[in-house]
């Protein structure tokens, strides 16, 4: 179980998170805008398998994080500039597009 990170700062073009075991996470903004687990970005699976949705923009130049909030104690939700709000950023989905930069 991954448990929630000890601080979330904006600083200048990227988010860092610190997490209790302190490993730290870097991410710019338009990583986190491109990688929103959100419906709207992602897509629904319907119960037959077919994708509906996330056939928009994969790529936000210039989008900025304009804040977040925490939900629960499993997950952060940013805010950007363009207006997006919908993902729900989890802890482990976190640390997994972390280690995907690797």
């Amino acid at each position: 179980m991954i448990k929630a990170p000890t601080n979330i700062e904006n600083i200048g073009e990227e988010i860092a998170i610190l997490w209790p075991d302190s490993h730290e996470s870097y991410f710019s903004h338009e990583y986190l805008r491109e990688k929103s687990p959100s419906a709207d970005n992602m897509g629904e699976v319907d119960i037959l398998g077919h994708r509906h949705g996330g056939d928009g923009p994969k790529f936000f130049p210039g989008v900025r994080v304009v804040g977040w909030e925490m939900v629960g104690n499993y997950a952060v939700c940013f805010h950007f500039s363009d207006g997006h709000s919908t993902g729900l950023f989890s802890w482990p989905y976190l640390r997994q597009i972390d280690a995907e930069r690797d």
